[in-house]
Parts: C-alpha cells; structure tokens; sequence
C-alpha cells in the first residue's frame, strides 16, 4: 500500500523499518524540524529523518502539521494509509480525512489505559505489571480512536523506561505490519474504546526526578526505574546533584542484621563499604548505582571508595 509515515524519535524506527521491509511504498515521510542540540546547538535530524534518508525517502519537515498548505501537500500523495508513531504534533481533522482508509496510531500503551504523552514511563512509574501496544483508527481526539490490534509485553521486575521503550517499539513495529494486512484484506475490526476504562498520563519533565523521601521506597524506586534513562532521577548531597541510576527496596528493617540508625525521611542510616541506606517514609532505599554532579556513572561501592558519606547525612536540598 502507498503510506505516507509520520514520526520523529527512535520509537518511531522500528516500524518505519518494518513497514519497508514488509513491502509497502513509503511516499513520504513526515516528521519534526531538525533541532538545535549539544554545547554548539548544531542543528540535528530526528531518528525517523535518519532512518528514512538511509533508505532513499522523501522527508518532510513542517513546522505546524494544521497549516493549510501542510494539508494540501500530503494530498498530492495519494495514500491509502498515514501511519502515525510518536510524531509529536495533533494531526487535523482535514490531515485524518486524507488516505483512502484511515490513519493507523501505534500507541504504547492498552488503550484506553495510559492515553496520552509518556505511557511507557508511567507504566513503570506506576507499578504495572503488564503494558502493551494498541493499534487504532485515528479520530480528532488524543488517543480516543477505535483499536484495531493489541499486544501484551509483561514489565519484569527490573524494567526501566528505557527498557520498555525498546520492547514496546519492536512490538509495536511487529504489530502495525499486521493490522496493515488485515486493513488491506478486509478483515480489520475496529472496536470502540470504553471511555470509562480511560485513564490519561502527563508529560514528564525534568524536575519530576527530584526525589520526595518523604514517599515510600518503593514508590521512590519505582520512580528511579522510569526515570532511567531521561529525564532520571536525582537528589542532593552536600549542594551537589546526586543521580540515582539504580536502587532497591528494604522494607523488613527489623530481619537486617545492619545496626541502623534511626532517622527522618532523606536521612543515611546505614553505610558500609558497599553499601548505602537511605530512610523514606516506609522502608529503606538501597543505592546501588549513582552519579555525582561532574563526575561519571558508578556503583555505590566505587562512590563510596571516592566520597565521605557520613551516617546521619541528609541527603535533597535544604
């Protein structure tokens, strides 16, 4: 089928590559303005520009995908499909009329939980076992289309954003080739998402990584885990940014053989050699890999060979 691709970062990718690779013409590919990034701030492509110069593509790069002349433009291509991956801008009721079916979203999360900017941090954030991808029939709300496909990918107990972002995409890139073929063959079923099972996220920013030891350990680690790799979470220690890259939960205090002491939320009850205690409201958190401001990322047990962590020490900003 001739598709018209929209998409911008590497999530993206995975299903551009695949839709090449299954056979469909790829007569355009739209994604996000190049971007100023780095010291120099030199100008630098999106992932999906990248990946679609690599294969010979027609890229395009509007500011605003509602400009009349934006609409007017993908017209002229004629498609039977817009696929839409993570692109980054609200595709206009006179965009979603364009293709001669519909425009297919690949979304990463089970619709209708986790509609919405960052569902895969989220679903980490939020202690879920399972996520997912859903493909859907676009319509002019944020991720309120009627679903076509769906597969489950079970988080393990280690998962990070960054890990689930990849297994989502790949997923995601696997699933989107097969509801094209039950698009193309007649066979698709578009089933209405139930407005009260709907749940929405939020966009993450930078500053939601300053951790709240005032909050359980668990919640704290949960946080960390989403967090990693961006925007990641972070706390202070002695006026410098301390990164938390790594760190696990120990709730049972009374079962440690450790002697520690007693102390508020954000408080280092416990330090040995290798390892470092810090208090939260419920339970202790274990850090385990960190990284202090101008220095590289390390385990705890080289941090602690290089810093003077005293017990007692209160770690966030006073």
């Amino acid at each position: 089928m001739r598709i018209i691709f929209m998409g911008t970062p590497d999530f993206s990718v995975g299903t551009l590559e695949a839709l090449i690779e299954a056979g469909h013409e790829i007569v355009l590919t739209v994604t996000q303005p190049d971007k100023p990034k780095g010291r120099g701030k030199s100008l630098q492509m999106p992932p999906v520009k990248e990946a679609a110069l690599s294969h010979g593509l027609k890229v395009y790069q509007p500011r605003r995908v509602r400009e009349p002349e934006c609409v007017e433009y993908l017209k002229t291509f004629a498609p039977d499909l817009i696929v839409v991956v993570a692109f980054g801008q609200i595709l206009p009721k006179e965009l979603l009329e364009i293709p001669k079916h519909c425009c297919v979203n690949v979304h990463a999360s089970l619709l209708p939980k986790y509609r919405g900017a960052a569902p895969i941090q989220w679903a980490v954030i939020n202690g879920e076992t399972v996520s997912g991808v859903t493909t859907m029939r676009m319509d002019d709300g944020i991720d309120t289309g009627d679903m076509i496909m769906k597969k489950e990918v079970p988080l393990a107990p280690d998962e990070t954003g960054g890990s689930l972002f990849e297994r989502l995409s790949a997923a995601g890139a696997l699933l989107c080739v097969e509801t094209l073929k039950q698009i193309e063959d007649g066979t698709a079923v578009y089933t209405p998402q139930d407005p009260a099972q709907a749940t929405g996220t939020r966009m993450i920013k930078k500053q939601m990584g300053e951790i709240d030891f005032t909050k359980s350990s668990l919640e704290i680690e949960r946080l960390i885990r989403g967090l990693n790799p961006w925007p990641s979470a972070y706390t202070a220690w002695e006026d410098k940014t301390l990164k938390i890259w790594k760190a696990s939960v120990i709730e049972n205090q009374e079962t440690m053989e450790e002697n520690i002491l007693p102390g508020e939320a954000g408080c280092v009850v416990f330090v040995s050699k290798d390892k470092l205690y810090v208090q939260t409201s419920k339970g202790l958190l274990s850090l385990e890999e960190v990284q202090l401001e101008g220095k590289k990322r390390m385990d705890i047990a080289a941090f602690l060979r290089g810093n003077c962590v005293k017990l007692g020490a209160r770690l966030g900003r006073v």
